[in-house]
């Protein structure tokens, strides 16, 4: 019993996420123009979201206090750089964190 209730609960979670993906086509799909200020939305949000990341990420780092944030910021200068350089955002984010967790884990 067990299993075919985790088994649904599977299930209903994997419809909502398909519906909740869906539903935008179907909302403006077809002859339907999208409205402005969902593209404006589609404009704004992604910068705004990484901004807040960012943000979020760096809010604990004590300067005052061994390693100074270097470790942060040797990451955050990874990801830029790597994102201006070759405009792939998994490779930045990925090789940011690598560098990071590397930093932490064996030098600081």
């Amino acid at each position: 019993m067990n299993n075919i209730h985790s088994g649904m609960l599977v299930a209903v979670m994997a419809f909502i996420t398909f519906l909740l993906r869906a539903l935008p086509f179907v909302i403006f799909g077809g002859k339907r123009k999208t409205p402005a200020y969902i593209t404006y939305l589609s404009d704004v949000l992604p910068c705004a979201i990484i901004g807040m990341l960012v943000v979020y990420c760096l809010r604990n780092i004590e300067i005052l206090s061994s390693p100074h944030g270097l470790p942060e910021l040797a990451a955050c200068a990874v990801v830029a750089g790597l994102h201006l350089w070759r405009k792939n955002t998994l490779l930045s984010i990925t090789a940011g964190t690598v560098v990071y967790m590397v930093l932490v884990q064996m030098v600081f």
